[in-house]
């Protein structure tokens, strides 16, 4: 395996050193440059659906605070004004036991009141203290999440654009031989040595080439346009993108020899803490039987006269202090029954597990089939790239001295064409797997 890997890095080396002349093919001079770091970096501060996750996290904090603020004191200010159109009547026994009717209290009155109130202990209140650091928790793990999903789609966006860059390159030199053939092909038709035909099949296979070139440069448009959706980069701007070829050839290899750990996956992680947060609805149904207590204080400063114009003029302030507690006795059954639920949706997230632990490790073995397989392949169209050149130039030779028919020349460059355009297709399948079998392992590394 390690000896593949050399070949592997060895293999992007070589294909790397013309990168930069593929970007320059349909490049903007006055547009920025950027590496794949930068592009991923970009996309970390301003890729849509990232910064929704961010802000998610925010919105999470806030809920906390709004849950848990009723363990501060609770401070409401009312006022009540009444005008008694007919006095109550009131029945006063005198001291000889006489009961007599009387009118009682004033027409008009205007009761400011202030009123506070302290919970003490409340198990609602005890359940979002105990929960709210796994709903940040969760959020945090969606950013993650996302930000890993930012890493994984910007390296393949910009890994293909990359591909149709190379692919142009390649094309353009096979379009060059392409010409030379021909122009050798008509003076030798013209010199009488080979007939029309031969110098007709130069001349399609040059228009052949020459769609392939416009097919290809076509696609960069659009690939630009992916990989800027990906990054949330502005459509309407432009940029070039930029590759070391050093850094390119060293991500080829891979410790393939690394175990699978679940747990580094963030799906898994985010499955814990779905489980620990109904941990918390459980403990919550247990002691919901608990009583609730919270102490209070009321102000009242009443405003009291049968004539409206002197209301204000004379007030009978009282106040008073005490302790509310209240305990539920029977509740229809719904405190046994909620329980009951939160276990049996426990059991829904175990089981959650299982099938989780069984899909990540599809994904390990069919990602790292994937990039073992591609990697082989890079190596070995790596050897028909050599191997496809040298016999074209030998079978270009026996042509021009007129050993073969110019059909074997169409063969050999066909052959070669093919084998540079596998070559790259497995040189950036193996990099696109390799981000897969990262992700798939739970190890790629997303910044903070």
């Amino acid at each position: 395996m390690k000896g593949l890997l050399r070949s592997a890095v060895s293999a992007a080396g070589i294909i790397c050193l013309s990168f930069s002349c593929s970007a320059q093919a349909v490049k903007n001079d006055s547009a920025q440059l950027l590496t794949l770091d930068q592009c991923i970096d970009y996309a970390m501060d301003h890729q849509p659906a990232l910064r929704q996750a961010l802000i998610g996290v925010d919105i999470a904090h806030a809920t906390n605070r709004i849950n848990v603020s009723g363990w501060w004191p609770q401070v409401n200010a009312s006022a009540t004004a009444t005008h008694y159109v007919a006095l109550p009547t009131a029945f006063v026994k005198n001291s000889n036991g006489v009961i007599s009717e009387q009118r009682s209290g004033v027409i008009n009155t205007f009761d400011p009141v202030l009123s506070v109130s302290q919970a003490i202990f409340s198990p609602v209140l005890l359940l979002a203290s105990r929960s709210a650091r796994y709903y940040v928790e969760a959020a945090e793990q969606v950013t993650d999440s996302t930000k890993i999903n930012v890493v994984a789609t910007v390296s393949q966006s910009f890994y293909n654009l990359l591909l149709t860059l190379e692919q142009i390159d390649v094309l353009k030199e096979d379009t060059s031989r392409l010409e030379k053939n021909l122009h050798d092909a008509y003076h030798q038709y013209v010199g009488g040595v080979v007939d029309e035909t031969d110098y007709d099949e130069a001349a399609i296979s040059l228009n052949n080439s020459k769609a392939q070139l416009r097919q290809a440069t076509e696609n960069v448009i659009p690939e630009y346009a992916t990989l800027k959706r990906v990054m949330g980069f502005p459509p309407e701007q432009q940029f070039n993108v930029s590759f070391d070829t050093a850094q390119m050839a060293q991500e080829i290899s891979l410790d393939t020899t690394l175990q699978l750990q679940y747990e580094k996956r963030i799906e898994y992680q985010q499955l814990q803490t779905s489980k620990r947060l109904q941990d918390q609805y459980i403990h919550y149904y247990r002691t919901s039987w608990l009583p609730t207590l919270s102490g209070f204080f009321y102000y009242n400063y009443p405003f009291q006269s049968d004539a409206l114009g002197a209301l204000l003029s004379n007030a009978y302030p009282y106040s008073y202090v005490g302790l509310s507690l209240s305990m539920p006795i029977f509740t229809g059954f719904s405190r046994t029954q909620n329980l009951r639920k939160a276990k049996l949706q426990a059991q829904l997230l175990d089981w959650d597990e299982v099938a989780l632990r069984s899909r990540i490790y599809e994904e390990y073995t069919s990602a790292m089939a994937s990039y073992r397989g591609n990697l082989y392949n890079m190596n070995a169209m790596k050897e028909n790239v050599s191997l496809a050149r040298k016999t074209y130039d030998i079978v270009y030779l026996q042509y021009q001295q007129g050993v073969v028919a110019y059909l074997n020349v169409i063969t050999a460059e066909s052959n070669l064409i093919n084998s540079e355009i596998n070559y790259l297709n497995a040189l950036f399948q193996v990099l696109s797997s390799k981000i897969d079998l990262e992700k798939s392992m739970g190890i790629i590394i997303v910044k903070k």
